[in-house]
């Protein structure tokens, strides 16, 4: 970025007075910066007294939009849907809600303000703990908070994001061997990576394909968790827990239970979240969808 930054900035000192009049004339996407990603300033201190800096009282300034050309490349390489970018901490409704709703909320944020931010006296273990879990009810709202914590990554942040929502996701590789390796290196590698209703549960059916109820006759629930699938998803995890690389992490199932269909992968998970993560107990009037 800096050697870009120098080229820009050599190519604008040797232009001509014509040259740098015919720019002034043209419209450009940014006027302030004439879309060259910034522009010379002079420095003062202080007391408004100029600062020289060898023969020259300029010095270069990244312009704004620079940032949100970034963030825009970043957003659109991330393979979150447009719902999912309009969502944000501001349109994430509290007022009237349950306190579980708050709290989820202020985690979220509390997570963004920590981010990076250095901290002395960490275990080893506790430096490996740099996601964030939501866990438990569906219909809660979880993907729209970590949608809202993943596009202020992006967009304040300028962290690369990959959105992968696991049924979805795997369908799509099962069906479609050679991307593949390509896209588990890209999990692997991005900045943060977004694991979205890891393990969805589905109906458990019998031999002949039917429903199995429970004794209140209701569709007994089991996670989607073939070998297959904890084969992949744990390589990028481990991966990602050696290199210390962030995880947001959607599920209706609690850690108890992944460590139970595999304890590798569920520990790893735990012990990456365990610093931010909140388990919302199954309750039907947390479930936004039946409002």
């Amino acid at each position: 970025m800096q050697e870009v930054i120098q080229k820009i900035q050599e190519k604008y000192l040797k232009l001509s007075p014509e040259e740098v009049a015919t720019n002034e004339q043209k419209e450009f996407s940014c006027p302030k910066c004439k879309d060259v990603g910034g522009f010379f300033e002079m420095k003062v201190d202080e007391d408004e007294r100029k600062i020289t800096y060898g023969k020259s009282f300029q010095i270069w300034v990244d312009c704004s939009c620079e940032k949100q050309k970034i963030a825009n490349k970043l957003i659109k390489a991330s393979e979150i849907t447009d719902n999912f970018k309009a969502m944000t901490f501001a349109n994430y409704y509290t007022e009237g809600q349950s306190s579980l709703v708050v709290e989820a909320k202020d985690l979220a944020m509390k997570y963004f303000k920590d981010f990076e931010k250095p901290i002395t006296g960490l275990t080893e273990a506790e430096e490996m703990a740099v996601g964030i879990a939501v866990l438990g009810q569906p219909g809660f709202g979880k993907t729209h908070l970590l949608s809202a914590l993943s596009n202020n990554m992006m967009q304040k942040k300028l962290k690369s994001v990959l959105y992968f929502p696991y049924v979805e996701g795997f369908d799509d590789l099962r069906d479609d061997f050679e991307k593949l390796q390509a896209k588990l290196i890209r999990m692997k590698e991005v900045d943060i990576l977004f694991i979205d209703d890891l393990f969805k549960p589905v109906n458990k059916r019998d031999r002949i394909g039917e429903v199995v109820l429970d004794k209140d006759n209701k569709p007994v629930k089991i996670p989607q968790a073939s070998s297959w699938e904890i084969k992949q998803i744990y390589s990028v995890v481990n991966y990602r827990y050696m290199n210390k690389k962030p995880v947001f992490l959607s599920s209706e199932l609690e850690f108890d239970q992944m460590i139970l269909l595999d304890e590798a992968l569920g520990t790893r998970l735990y012990q990456m979240c365990k610093r931010y993560f909140l388990i919302i107990d199954k309750d039907l009037s947390l479930n936004y969808r039946l409002k």
